[in-house]
């Protein structure tokens, strides 16, 4: 092909006129793109809800604040996917990546809102935001620092501490003393939501094998209809219509909430990296681009910091998204972008956003169990790019085994200082992250070959180590048949 027909190809893309849904500028018939938008937005939607219900319980918040906490976030994580999707300037990702407001920071937010109330967590945001921001700006310098061996580590890291939650979902909730947790009928709606989800992907054709989350979710409903196991309380007590306003709470700072939101603000940074790089290698089948990052980590910064006057929660990369990308290949913006469409109208109206939280936990878990495997496996994609020498090795191991380690037993870090314990019990991604990151940077890089080289330099010193020993064994019989 030539280099004119393929620059014709690409405008043609950008102009929109393709209708590929494999293509990141294809524009697809919207019936062909429905099903493809709503298993994004329901895979996202009960971690979009959930870090407000929990920061509203912990602050004491009154049911007014709680419901405005949870609509905002709905409204923010639409708004906030539809920007990373076109960008402005040098702000937004631009791949088809899902934003919203993220879990990964819960720990952190619980820590200072049972301290500093709501008012301390939109302040210490606010600074947070703008590290990212900071973080955005000169990750285009250290870049390097970052190669498929840490970022591989990162997105590993993700999809296996992801395990847990939908196996809470798939039990009944994201709760463990919840009621009715663990209940047989819990795990028969969830098996055969999985199961509709694996015959779908495995043996449907065309828009049902690639929607096939959300026919899993579907049939999932239907069954726990039939069940009574969903319930329209909330539907019915939601308003129809919410305009957001700004400033809806004061803002506080202190210096320890903002120490600790700056952190976890960096370290969110790298998930970022990870997540947007499981994009590009597992949808797109290629690396991420230095401009993409930037601007990923730019946009997120931006809404991170406006969110805080609004009453939004700081945003993130949806994981299990990156996952469903990764699963079906279907990277259109315009899917993704209806998604947001849809999250952004779920927050003008609670009852819009009431209806899709009826989805009971283990529809949801049985749905999405299978694209957080697609997240890990897409980490080992990233890893194998680099060469598994033992340095390589070293950093992968060690990263898992302490990360996973301290997420499996938290009492063994209960006598830390109450912000180190915070930081890196609050989730595996933080220990995975700054243990290979440090180490990529501290071991000696070493590849196969020089690996292999110092085997042999070894295998030779010792060699003539033992050649040497030899002669001087046979010099000394020399001397002792002379002497005789």
């Amino acid at each position: 092909m030539s280099d004119a027909t393929s620059s014709s190809e690409e405008r043609a893309r950008i102009d929109g006129k393709s209708t590929s849904l494999f293509d990141f500028y294809g524009k697809p018939k919207f019936l062909k793109v429905l099903p493809l938008s709503l298993q994004h937005l329901l895979a996202m939607i009960a971690g979009v809800i959930t870090p407000p219900i929990i920061v509203a319980g912990v602050v004491g918040a009154s049911v007014e604040e709680k419901l405005l906490l949870i609509q905002i976030a709905v409204l923010a994580s639409g708004v906030c996917t539809v920007f990373h999707l076109y960008g402005v300037w040098k702000f937004g990702a631009r791949l088809p990546a899902i934003f919203g407001v993220g879990f990964a920071y819960v720990p952190t937010l619980v820590a200072v809102g049972a301290q500093y109330g709501i008012e301390g967590i939109l302040g210490a945001q606010l600074i947070g935001g703008m590290t990212m921001v900071v973080v955005g700006y000169f990750i285009q310098y250290i870049r390097h620092l970052f190669p498929p061996v840490v970022a591989g580590t990162v997105v590993l890291v993700i999809g296996l501490s992801l395990y847990d939650i939908a196996i809470r979902y798939m039990a009944g909730s994201g709760n463990v003393n919840a009621a009715n947790f663990g209940d047989p009928i819990n795990w028969i709606v969830a098996v055969v939501t999985l199961l509709t989800v694996l015959i779908a992907a495995q043996f449907g054709k065309g828009v049902i094998k690639l929607s096939a989350i959300i026919v899993g979710i579907v049939v999932g409903y239907l069954l726990s209809l039939s069940l009574g196991l969903v319930s329209f309380d909330n539907v019915a007590n939601a308003s129809w219509v919410a305009v957001p306003k700004l400033m809806p709470f004061e803002m506080e700072f202190h210096t320890a909430a903002i120490a600790s939101m700056v952190v976890i603000c960096v370290i969110n940074s790298v998930q970022t990296i990870g997540d947007l790089s499981a994009t590009t290698v597992g949808g797109m089948n290629r690396e991420l681009k230095t401009k993409e990052l930037t601007g990923g980590l730019l946009g997120n910064g931006l809404t991170t910091t406006i969110s805080s006057f609004f009453g939004a929660l700081p945003t993130s990369t949806f994981s299990q998204n990156v996952g469903i990308v990764a699963m079906t290949k279907v990277i259109s913006r315009y899917v993704l972008a209806l998604a947001g469409i849809f999250m952004i109208l779920a927050g003008l109206s609670p009852k819009f956003g009431a209806m899709i939280t009826t989805i009971p936990y283990p529809v949801l878990g049985g749905a999405t169990i299978t694209v957080f495997g697609m997240i890990t496996m897409t980490g080992i994609q990233l890893l194998v790019k680099d060469e598994m020498s033992a340095r390589n090795m070293t950093i992968v191991g060690l990263s898992l085994a302490l990360s996973l380690g301290i997420a499996a037993e938290p009492s063994a870090i209960e006598q830390l200082p109450a912000v180190l314990r915070d930081l890196i019990g609050g989730a595996p991604i933080v220990v995975a992250a700054i243990t290979a990151f440090t180490l990529n940077i501290v071991l000696p890089k070493k590849s196969l070959s020089d690996e292999a080289k110092e085997r042999e330099k070894i295998a030779n010193e010792d060699k003539d180590t033992k050649d040497e020993a030899n002669n001087q064994g046979d010099n000394l019989s020399q001397r002792s048949v002379h002497a005789e």
